[in-house]
């Protein structure tokens, strides 16, 4: 075989085997994608947090009614945040990134109407999530698990 050939022919295969991989990977994506949404949806995030140097823990809450994409990695979390003497709801426009099978809600220097302006990165795993949050001049971390919203269903089944 002439090596103008050969060279043709492995070109050929990189270029049929990458699109057949980035394919797949797309629809790896949606799926992950539609699983996050299903599952962070009605729910409620229940843990705690720490505020600066101080490692004493406080409790927080993250009432999320409703998540779904808009575009890209943007989602839009319709979200109740209770902490402290702090009770909004508001809707979130947050990337979600993703490591592997991890999804991380991420956000920049959002300002958040009644509370302030954030940063932080919150990993999201089975009925767990971890992270770090910073504001202004103070920072801290956060973890807690996911409550799934009890519906008439859920609670007839169980009785």
């Amino acid at each position: 075989m002439k090596p103008i050939k050969l060279i043709s022919l492995v070109v050929l295969f990189m270029i049929t085997f990458g699109a057949c991989n980035q394919n797949q990977d797309s629809n790896d994506l949606s799926k992950l994608e539609e699983d996050f949404r299903k599952s962070i949806s009605g729910v409620t995030l229940v843990g705690h947090f720490t505020l600066g140097e101080n490692s004493n823990l406080r409790e927080e809450k993250y009432t999320i009614k409703k998540v779904s994409k808009i575009s890209g990695s943007i989602w839009l979390f319709q979200v109740r945040i209770q902490y402290g003497s702090n009770d909004v709801t508001v809707p979130l426009p947050l990337n979600v990134k993703w490591a592997g099978d991890t999804p991380i809600i991420t956000l920049t220097d959002l300002s958040i109407p009644g509370l302030g302006t954030y940063t932080a990165r919150v990993l999201i795993y089975r009925d767990q999530y971890a992270g770090t949050w910073s504001a202004e001049e103070i920072k801290g971390q956060l973890f807690g698990r996911i409550v799934r919203e009890q519906t008439s269903s859920n609670a007839n089944s169980e009785n």
